[in-house]
């Protein structure tokens, strides 16, 4: 039952002026956070051209970066096909990286999921199994992939809340009935953010923030940067115990 904060993922530079989209920047941000009580840090990492990138002079100077300023912390990656556009790309940069991430996140509703899993199990990295529909989660229950990742993500997309609870109840059923027994980090992303801090802490399930997923506090105030906003999920987590 862990915070885990996602610093960047694909927003430009307008979103927040606290967006840190160079591997300096991540660093330092990155620290911040860890001091504020993340236990993990999620990032997308960017090209000289600033745009997101899965090659590996991007992967490993961000990397090396993060592990020189936030030494023992989880460092973890996206692999979302829209970065390199491209399936053979992907797999190509995967076996080319120099500066391992602990852990990757794949997106079970992308085609090539199953061979950027095998992929990283190949170089030792960890998985996160990104599912964000109830579809996402029978795949991955057919893959029989649950015994080989190391954790779930239910990541919900729907900004209406009640439309974001039903898919989210309904992957967990489909988990349930599957008895994937795995561990399980829940977000949601802008308005459904604080909802599901609050319900995977009722559940003792992990959760996520950070400016990849929403830039508002709780009370609706636009945060200062990813410190502040880990600062606030930490304080609810806390409260829940």
């Amino acid at each position: 039952m862990i915070v885990q904060t996602c610093i960047n993922g694909a927003r430009s530079a307008d979103f927040h002026p606290q967006l840190p989209l160079d591997p300096g920047a991540m660093a330092r941000d990155g620290a911040a956070c860890v001091a504020a009580g993340a236990a993990e840090l999620h990032v997308h990492a960017r090209g000289l051209d600033g745009r997101e990138s899965l090659a590996p002079e991007a992967i490993d100077r961000t990397i090396l970066a993060l592990r020189r300023a936030c030494p023992g912390t989880l460092i973890g990656v996206s692999t979302g096909a829209w970065i390199e556009n491209d399936d053979e790309r992907t797999l190509a940069a995967i076996a080319s990286w120099s500066e391992l991430p602990d852990y990757a996140s794949v997106n079970l509703s992308e085609k090539a999921a199953p061979e950027v899993m095998q992929s990283l199990r190949q170089r030792g990295i960890g998985i996160e199994a990104g599912l964000a529909s109830v579809a996402d989660a029978e795949r991955l229950v057919r893959l029989d992939r649950g015994s080989q990742v190391l954790r779930i993500l239910i990541e919900i997309s729907e900004e209406a809340l009640d439309a974001a609870w039903e898919v989210s109840d309904g992957i967990a059923a489909v988990l349930d009935r599957a008895g994937m027994r795995r561990a399980i980090l829940l977000h949601g992303e802008n308005a459904t953010v604080w909802p599901f801090v609050h319900r995977a802490a009722e559940r003792n399930w992990s959760t996520r923030v950070g400016l990849e997923d929403g830039k508002e506090l709780p009370d609706g105030a636009t945060a200062s940067g990813n410190a502040a906003l880990t600062a606030a999920a930490v304080a609810i987590f806390r409260a829940g115990r």
